[in-house]
C-alpha cells in the first residue's frame, strides 16, 4: 500500500481501567470506520498513569487491566486494525511496572511491547522500572517506532530511531507544559520522519493529539474534549519529496561521514587554525 491511515486519539484520562476499556474500544471502531489501520492511545491510558490518576500500583485491580486488554485486543483481531496501546505492564513483585506501550496487531496478538526507557526522577524512584530497548514494528510497509512523553528531551532517542530508518514515531504522552508541542515539531522536520503526538483531553490546552509531517508540518491537530484525529502516511506525497527524497538521506550520509569522503583535503591553511 502506499498510503496508511493511523487515528491519533485524545481519550479522558481515568484511574477506572474498566471504564478505560470501554472508550478505547468505542474509539477503536470509530476509528476503524473511518478507515484507520492503526490506532494509537496516550501514556497510561489503559491502566491510569502514575501520578495522575494512581497514586500506588499496589492499589491496581491487575486482574481487570488484563481482562480489558485482553478484550481490547479481541476487538483488533474484529476490526481489523493494529492497536498501539499505554498501559503499565506489572512486573514479578516486588518489582515496580514498566511503563509500556503494547503493539497489539490486527489478528489481536501482542506482538511487541515498548517499556519507557528514559523514565522520569519521580517515576524511577517511586512507580516504575525502565525498560532497555527501542521497539520498531511494520505496518503494511511501513515503519513505526515507540517513545514515551518525557523522552521527548532525549535527541538520541529519536536519532536512534532514524538510524533504524522508521518512517512514523508514535509519542504517546501525558504532558505538562506546552513547549512539549514544539518539541515534537521540531524532531519531525530534523529526522524527516512522521511524528504522532497522543495526548489526553485534560491536557489539551498544552499539547494537543497532532501529527506532525516529515518536514514538521501539522497535518491534523484535534481541538478540546475527546477526540480522534485522522491523517494519511503518504511516501509518494510530493510534498514531502525534498524531506524524505533528498534531505533524508543526505543527512544520514553526512552524519556517518561517508558524503564528505573524498572532499577532505590535505592543506596546511586548513590543518594550522590560528592562520589567517
Amino acid at each position: 500500500m502506499s498510503t496508511l491511515r493511523i487515528a491519533v486519539t485524545q481519550p479522558d484520562a481515568s484511574p477506572d481501567p474498566h471504564r478505560n476499556g470501554e472508550v478505547t474500544r468505542r474509539l477503536m471502531r470509530t476509528a476503524a470506520a473511518q478507515g484507520a489501520r492503526l490506532v494509537l492511545f496516550p501514556e497510561g491510558h489503559l491502566s491510569g498513569y502514575a501520578k495522575e490518576q494512581v497514586h500506588d500500583f499496589a492499589d491496581t485491580d491487575w486482574p481487570t487491566v488484563r481482562a480489558e486488554t485482553q478484550a481490547v485486543a479481541d476487538l483488533a483481531a474484529e476490526l481489523g486494525v493494529w492497536v498501539v496501546l499505554g498501559s503499565a505492564h506489572p512486573l514479578t513483585p516486588p518489582h515496580r511496572p514498566h511503563n509500556s506501550v503494547y503493539v497489539i496487531s490486527d489478528t489481536g496478538q501482542v506482538v511487541d511491547r515498548y517499556d519507557k526507557r528514559f523514565c522520569s526522577a519521580t517515576e524511577t524512584l517511586h512507580f516504575y522500572t525502565p525498560g532497555t530497548e527501542p521497539t520498531v514494528f511494520e505496518v503494511d510497509g511501513y515503519r513505526f517506532g515507540i517513545a514515551v512523553c518525557v523522552e521527548i528531551n532525549f535527541l538520541e532517542v529519536f536519532s536512534e530511531y532514524a538510524a533504524l530508518g522508521v518512517d512514523c514515531l508514535l509519542l504517546p504522552t501525558y504532558p505538562v507544559d506546552a513547549i512539549f508541542r514544539t518539541k515534537a515539531q521540531a524532531l519531525a522536520a530534523i529526522n524527516n520522519y512522521w511524528v504522532a503526538v497522543c495526548s489526553v483531553a485534560q491536557t489539551h490546552h498544552l499539547v494537543p493529539s497532532e501529527l506532525f509531517g516529515p518536514d514538521g508540518t501539522s497535518l491534523a491537530a484535534a481541538s478540546a474534549g475527546e477526540e480522534i484525529v485522522l491523517a494519511d502516511l503518504d511516501r509518494t506525497d510530493p510534498e514531502f519529496h525534498i524531506a524524505l527524497d533528498l534531505a533524508r538521506p543526505w543527512r544520514s550520509s553526512a552524519l556517518d561521514g561517508s558524503f564528505y569522503r573524498g572532499h577532505h583535503v590535505r592543506d596546511p591553511r586548513s590543518s594550522d587554525r590560528t592562520a589567517l
